[in-house]
């Protein structure tokens, strides 16, 4: 392929790939300034916005709305297949879990709720809004609801200090068993892009997810949740294991 005949922002952009795959930048550090990329390569702003954009997209940098482009790590990572709370996943990779209560309390359970925790009509839940931060970072913002004729006092717990998981097994004695998760790309809207600390134009990854647990024997669902999880900052992997 004539070389001349590509793109400008694709040739800047297969560049800094190339000094990515180098490691000539550190993971976490910032990338050349827009305005350091247009006259080291003599192309345009609008050149050089396009490449970082792509490259965002595709997982190599990651920006900071008012500061700048950064290298993305792969530090925060979690394995689909696991069931634990944020917070085990936090000290998993090494880091110092804290939360942020952005709202709670009691309500009546909508229908999609109620469909989710095989819950008649009139029922109450738990809702409880978060955003989990690792090492003071904001990582995810996830919203939950608890039946909450099977936590009934939760909310006198303080949640911005407490692991929801924790109370459930220990207070509660719910065992949990399993999950249906589901996950997909999608565009942060602004409160969501704000509390992430993030711009709205970055996808996110939303989880929505049904855990089921044994309530004195019996397996039922006992929460729901959606979750929005930082693409740039977060990955997730399978562990696979052949079957021969």
């Amino acid at each position: 392929m004539d070389i001349d005949k590509l793109p400008k922002y694709y040739l800047l952009k297969k560049e800094l790939i190339d000094r990515i795959d180098r490691e000539e930048f550190k993971q976490d550090e910032p990338i050349p300034s827009e305005r350091e990329l247009m006259s080291q390569f003599d192309v345009s702003r609008i050149t050089v916005r396009r490449a970082i954009n792509e490259l965002v997209n595709e997982g190599y940098l990651y920006t900071i709305q008012g500061k700048g482009t950064y290298i993305k790590n792969g530090r925060y990572s979690q394995n689909l297949l696991s069931l634990t709370s944020c917070t085990q996943d936090i000290i998993k990779m090494g880091m110092k879990p804290s939360r942020r209560i952005v709202a709670s309390g009691i309500e009546m359970a909508e229908k999609k709720r109620q469909h989710l925790l095989h819950l008649p009509e009139g029922e109450k839940v738990y809702f409880l809004e978060r955003v989990y931060f690792a090492d003071d970072e904001p990582i995810n913002l996830t919203k939950t609801w608890l039946p909450y004729r099977l936590v009934r006092g939760i909310e006198k717990f303080d949640f911005s200090e407490a692991s929801l998981y924790e109370v459930l097994q220990n207070h509660y004695h719910i065992e949990l068993t399993s999950a249906d998760r589901s996950i997909e790309a999608v565009l942060s809207d602004e409160e969501t892009a704000r509390l992430l600390g993030i711009t709205p134009d970055i996808p996110i990854l939303l989880f929505t997810c049904t855990t089921y647990g044994k309530v004195d024997g019996i397996e039922q669902p006992v929460e729901t949740f959606r979750c929005h999880y930082r693409s740039d900052k977060f990955k997730f992997y399978i562990h696979q294991v052949s079957e021969n």
